[in-house]
C-alpha cells in the first residue's frame, strides 16, 4: 500500500510476533488467488512486507485492491506538496495514538522538510509552535475537521488563501483515509515495526 514506503517481505521483528494476533500474519505461501496479485503490488513499497495494515486489509482483497490504488495517489500523485502531506498524515497518527504510521511517516515528514521541533511538539499533543504559514492552515482544518467533525467558515477561508479546490480536496481525503487506517490497525492492533512506541496517549 503505498500509504507506508515499505520495501522488502516480512521484517523479523514481524515474523516473530505470537500467533495470538487478532488476525494471524498472512505469509506470501498462504495467499489465495484474489489476495496474490494485490500482495504482489503491496511487496513492490512495503518494507514490513505483508505486516501492518496489510495483514488485516488482505482479508478483503478487492478492498485492499482499492486502498493501495486510492493511497497511491495519496501519498505519490497527490495536489498537496510532499511536506504539507506527511504533516497531515502525522496529525492522523497522533490523533489516533497509531504506532505504525507514526514510526512509518515521521522520517518521510522530516526528509520532505518538516522541522523536528514541529514533529515533537505535535508527538507531545501541543499545537506546535514555529509552524509555517501553510503548516498552519493545514493544522487548524485538520484538527477542525477531526475533533470538531466541521471546518468554520473562518478556517475554511484561510485554506481558500493558500490552496486550491483540489489540494483542499486531496488533503481532507487524506485525513480521512489514514484515519481509517488507523482504525484498521487499532481493531487488528497490528505493532510498529520493531515493536516501537514513540506515542503515548494523551488525555481527552
Amino acid at each position: 500500500m503505498a500509504c507506508l514506503v515499505w520495501v522488502g517481505t516480512i521484517a523479523p521483528a514481524y515474523a516473530q510476533m505470537p500467533t495470538t494476533k487478532r488476525f494471524p500474519q498472512i505469509t506470501v505461501d498462504e495467499l489465495n488467488a484474489q489476495q496474490r496479485p494485490v500482495a504482489e503490488e503491496i511487496l513492490k513499497v512495503s518494507s514490513v512486507g505483508l505486516a501492518g495494515p496489510y495483514n488485516p486489509l488482505l482479508r478483503s482483497p478487492l478492498l485492499a485492491d482499492r486502498m493501495v490504488k486510492l493511497l497511491d495517489y495519496l501519498r505519490f500523485n497527490t495536489s498537496v506538496p510532499r511536506r504539507l502531506n506527511e504533516f497531515a498524515i502525522l496529525i492522523q497518527a497522533r490523533l489516533w495514538t497509531s504506532q505504525v504510521e507514526w514510526v512509518a511517516h515521521h522520517p518521510l515528514a522530516l526528509k520532505a522538510g518538516l522541522t523536528e521541533s514541529v514533529a515533537e511538539d505535535l508527538k507531545a499533543g501541543r499545537r506546535p509552535t514555529g509552524m509555517k504559514p501553510d503548516e498552519e492552515i493545514v493544522y487548524d482544518l485538520c484538527m477542525e475537521l477531526s475533533t470538531q467533525h466541521k471546518v468554520s467558515d473562518a478556517a475554511f477561508a484561510r485554506a481558500k488563501t493558500m490552496f486550491t479546490d483540489q489540494q483542499i480536496v486531496d488533503l481532507v481525503t487524506l485525513s480521512g483515509t489514514y484515519a481509517s487506517v488507523a482504525m484498521i490497525l487499532a481493531v487488528a492492533e497490528e505493532p510498529a515495526a520493531g515493536g516501537q512506541t514513540p506515542l503515548q496517549p494523551i488525555a481527552r
